[in-house]
């Protein structure tokens, strides 16, 4: 399991969930819940996320932990 990606947290109301985006890996996103089960949700995405980058031979990002946005 890979948790050095960053990811980031909101609740949906649209969704009755919490949602998690994981901004370094296109695409990868989970939901729960609770905080917890998201989390836990976008820990295995993103490990499906690497398994399918790699059996496709595409690029990797390494993690850069903390992003900034403006």
């Amino acid at each position: 399991m890979n948790t050095q990606y960053e990811m980031i947290i909101w609740w949906s109301e649209e969704d009755g969930a919490f949602v998690v985006e994981v901004p370094e890996l296109p695409g990868c996103m989970a939901h729960g819940k609770t905080r917890a089960a998201a989390i836990k949700f976008a820990e295995q995405a993103i490990d499906l996320w690497i398994e399918t980058a790699r059996e496709r031979g595409r690029d990797i990002p390494d993690p850069k932990g903390r992003l900034m946005f403006a």
